[in-house]
């Protein structure tokens, strides 16, 4: 699905402007992230894991250096933090301590999913429940920085005004179900069923976040998987631009999340969750938006192993606001852009639902 050459344009100037970064009064106190390495900024860096990203050429275009982020630069989540007004990244669990946690936690890990398995054939990662388990922690601490006195009421009533930004479920397609060497959900489950078994782990998961006091909850939905790198190597094109069997498998699971979405918005007293349609945003033509190449990675990857992350030290492509993938899996900062700016501020109807991040940020 192509968006409106209009759309089109308007989110390229976004690209071209974004350099210039203006922040101003906060829109929400605190910011808590949940996902995978599209959102980690160094919690898998003391991990023994092979889903790290802290080292060159990661974070080429990033002011610190390579953080841990897996791309060039941002991530879209630093970028949804600037539009949020916050002129700092939120820190990685690892090292948030004393006050630090009242602008909130990145407890993202690379490799991680919404099952507990997912991603083990890479090393340790830290799950969806595991950071589930990392937040609880933070609530506590939050309610003893903020002070003993009816600390239970005012530690909710702050929570309450955080923005929630999670997206989880990538890993449970590429690093389990694609995987049947590691893994036997392929073989146990079709698409269907296993769309299902997903949204319900991931519903359980959503209202336990409620539960520590999240209202305000944007969920991502996955993106296209088969057009990325890795699955066009592993795949082939088959005639077509991506692999269309993992995309059209994966949008089963979008379809149920943005059903969930409405589930517990009715069912859960004063919860505002909204969808991310990130399927959507990065279905637009890439030429239209600048981008030159759209099947090859920016960073020289390895051809014998199923990370599809760069390889050290080795010299990444020049030209990269041209590319929509950093390596074979994760996307350049200029993609991220895009994404960032449309989840922030809807550009078609179909970007988010029911509403838009920066219009739940006002609630």
């Amino acid at each position: 699905m192509t968006f409106g050459v209009t759309v089109c344009c308007m989110v390229l100037a976004m690209v071209m402007s974004f350099d210039v970064r203006v922040y101003g009064e906060k829109q929400v106190p605190c910011i808590f992230i949940f996902g995978d390495s599209l959102a980690d900024n160094g919690n898998n860096n003391a991990l023994v894991t092979k889903a790290k990203a802290n080292y060159q050429p990661y974070g080429v275009d990033f002011p610190a250096g390579a953080t841990g982020r897996f791309s060039n630069g941002r991530n879209a989540v630093d970028i949804i933090g600037e539009l949020l007004g916050f002129n700092e990244s939120i820190k990685p669990f690892p090292i948030a301590n004393g006050r630090d946690i009242l602008n909130g936690v990145n407890y993202a890990s690379g490799a991680a999913g919404i099952r507990d398995e997912t991603g083990l054939q890479q090393g340790d990662r830290i799950s969806m429940n595991r950071q589930l388990q990392n937040h609880e922690t933070v609530v506590i601490g939050i309610s003893k920085v903020l002070g003993n006195t009816s600390a239970t009421t005012s530690s909710s009533s702050y929570l309450s005004k955080c923005m929630y930004l999670v997206g989880m479920g990538n890993n449970d397609y590429v690093n389990n179900y694609y995987m049947p060497q590691f893994y036997t959900t392929s073989l146990q489950y079709t698409p269907h069923q296993y769309a299902t078994l997903l949204i319900q782990q991931f519903s359980h998961q959503l209202r336990t976040l409620y539960k520590l006091g999240a209202r305000k909850i944007a969920v991502n939905g996955l993106g296209q998987i088969g057009c990325t790198p890795k699955e066009l190597a592993t795949y082939g094109k088959n005639g077509s631009e991506c692999v269309q069997f993992i995309n059209d498998e994966v949008q089963l699971f979008n379809d149920k999340l943005k059903l969930l979405v409405d589930e517990l918005n009715s069912n859960l007293t004063n919860a505002n969750f909204i969808y991310v349609n990130t399927s959507g945003i990065q279905s637009t033509d890439p030429a239209l938006t600048g981008f030159r190449v759209v099947d090859t990675p920016c960073c020289e990857v390895g051809s014998n192993d199923d990370l599809g992350t760069c390889l050290p030290l080795k010299s990444p492509c020049p030209n990269r606001s041209e590319y929509v993938f950093w390596d074979a899996i994760h996307p350049t900062e200029a993609l991220n852009i895009i994404t960032a700016t449309r989840s922030y501020k809807s550009l078609s109807p179909y970007d988010a639902y029911p509403i838009d991040i920066s219009t739940l940020a006002q609630l």
